[in-house]
């Protein structure tokens, strides 16, 4: 194994989710964000029809989306109270910059629905591994906005389109303790033809 290997395999069994409360400027900008971009849509991609596009949330708009959340659901629900109030007003600003994940997967002639939709998964994750491998870290979220049409339209997704992930990203703040891992051996099988 080459060291170069060595060093992917090591990123790779340390990449960590860090809470997006635990998140500070800076987040990446620029040409680092343009390249963790650029990792994160380097996917297996069937037919090429790149099922996914990216929203980025960043600056004020962050609590001004935060702000809408609280319209929508005081509309539905009525006056929250102070601390569900407090949470859905900061959902966004949590970290410096969120990244919307959208999924554009859509009946297609050769390509599955779903097989785009794991395409899309995988742009996700590649995203917090290209953040991880930047300097920077992140948590992968979805959340009930994720699923819910009215947020949907504020973002102007598209009737087909939905949010595959909000992807919190930023400085880490603080090291988050390490959590338990599936047992390997009791996720392998062997198919011997038996």
């Amino acid at each position: 194994m080459t060291t170069e290997q060595s060093e992917t395999l090591r990123l790779l069994l340390t990449r960590r989710s860090h809470p997006a409360i635990s998140l500070v400027e800076p987040a990446p900008a620029g040409d680092v964000l343009r390249d963790i971009l650029q990792a994160a849509s380097r996917v297996p991609d069937h037919g090429k029809l790149v099922p996914w596009r990216f929203i980025l949330l960043r600056g004020e708009a962050r609590a001004d989306l935060g702000n809408r959340l609280v319209s929508l659901l005081e509309t539905r629900e009525g006056p929250l109270a102070g601390d569900r109030r407090q949470q859905e007003a900061t959902r966004f600003t949590r970290a410096p910059l969120v990244v919307a994940v959208v999924s554009r997967a859509a009946v297609h002639p050769k390509v599955p629905v779903w097989e785009q939709q794991l395409c899309v998964g995988a742009v996700c994750m590649n995203l917090v591994t290209a953040a991880h491998a930047s300097g920077f870290a992140a948590q992968w979220l979805t959340e009930w906005m994720a699923f819910d049409d009215d947020v949907s339209a504020m973002l102007g997704l598209a009737e087909a389109e939905r949010i595959a992930g909000f992807v919190h990203l930023g400085t880490p703040s603080e090291t988050p303790s390490e959590r338990p891992r599936p047992d390997l051996d009791g996720l392998i099988s062997e198919w011997t033809g038996a």
